[in-house]
């Protein structure tokens, strides 16, 4: 089997995509389960790259349900599951549903006894290579403040004590980055192990649930953490999925910095840009002159975060800062950015709007704490 050692994750490889939710339902809840996945999935039916789903019900527990369904590829599936008609799609199941877990996996082997296929036919829309990972899961938030609150949420953001990291035997909170562009916030995350696990034990912790509480009156879209359904709303609205995520093959240079950079995307085009940046990512970590060192790419809708690990200051490379070094690269990222949105309009062929564009794409970090053995 090929093993891919540099990208341990990527929606961007073309495989098909298996989707795996798991459910524990409420005693008695059954039927109003059912009526909820019938409208679920006569929704989900239509949604393109969509293949086909199954409702099982354990042979054991009759209260634990498992909804699998297959996708062409993971951006069709990361566009719908981050949409707000998804978030009013699956309301419904929230009455019933006590406790969920989803799980995503790209297809690399199938097998069917007696089926002949030409080698190309047998190998399409599968994963090329196994990807060889950190054993981290990387995800991120994004939410927007009241405008004028921006320096008074960063106080609050930067001064709270960190939650304890070790989450269990086998999870521990790696890493937490944050990062403010005007009034938007930006969490990544870095976990060991249960990714879902550590997002659970860190939200339950009195330090975070006291900043969280803080933070409450600024935020643009109001919720309620007492409420189980406005909290659930509000961080399915706020999830910022990683969508690649690619290290150099070589060690790790002393001296590395972390930045975010905002790519705010025309509408409509936020997937694309994300994979643009993820081929220029790729590409720079075969490049032993590029100061980046690793590359996380976040998206969500029209909102693309990039995460670089760097040498050196941004300023002294700015079309590898960016991601896009190589031929033709600086109009791409022209064609698929709302300059207008993050202040920079016209040709990125001129040092000037270069150096503007990164100098408002690079996010004001707000506080980085690593745990003590990571």
């Amino acid at each position: 089997m090929t093993m891919s050692g540099r990208i341990s994750q990527s929606a961007f490889d073309g495989s098909r995509l298996r989707v795996i939710l798991l459910l524990d339902l409420y005693e008695g809840a059954q039927e109003q389960f059912l009526d909820a996945y019938e409208h679920m999935r006569n929704k989900v039916a239509s949604v393109p790259g969509h293949i086909s789903d199954q409702l099982c019900q354990s042979i054991e527990n009759p209260s634990q349900w498992l909804i699998t369904s297959e996708w062409e590829s993971a951006p069709p599936f990361l566009a719908w599951v981050n949409s707000e008609e998804h978030v009013e799609t699956v309301r419904p199941m929230h009455n019933c549903v006590r406790d969920t877990r989803s799980m995503r996996y790209s297809i690399l082997r199938e097998t069917h006894p007696g089926r002949q296929a030409a080698p190309e036919a047998a190998t399409a829309g599968l994963q090329s290579a196994a990807r060889v990972g950190d054993g981290v899961a990387r995800h991120a938030l994004t939410f927007t403040v009241k405008p004028g609150s921006e320096s008074k949420v960063a106080e609050l953001l930067a001064g709270y004590q960190s939650p304890k990291a070790q989450v269990d035997d086998t999870t521990r909170l790696r890493r937490t980055s944050l990062f403010m562009h005007g009034n938007r916030v930006v969490r990544a995350v870095e976990v060991e192990g249960d990714l879902l696990a550590a997002l659970r034990h860190v939200a339950r912790q009195p330090e975070i649930r006291a900043v969280e509480e803080a933070i409450n009156p600024y935020l643009e879209q109001d919720r309620d953490l007492t409420d189980p359904d406005s909290a659930r709303v509000f961080f399915t609205r706020a999830a910022l999925p990683a969508v690649h995520h690619v290290v150099a093959g070589r060690p790790e240079p002393s001296g590395v910095r972390r930045h975010a950079l905002y790519y705010p995307a025309v509408e409509g085009r936020g997937m694309e840009l994300a994979r643009f940046l993820a081929h220029q990512d790729e590409a720079a970590a075969d490049d032993p002159d590029s100061p980046v060192h690793a590359s996380t790419v976040f998206q969500r809708d029209d909102i693309v975060v990039r995460l670089v690990d760097v040498t050196g200051e941004l300023d002294l490379d700015p079309l590898a800062a960016l991601g896009i070094k190589g031929a033709g690269k600086a109009a791409e990222l022209e064609r698929l950015l709302d300059g207008a949105a993050i202040g920079v309009e016209g040709s990125l062929d001129s040092e000037r709007n270069l150096n503007r564009l990164l100098a408002h794409a690079d996010m004001l970090p707000v506080t980085d704490r690593s745990s003590a053995d990571s």
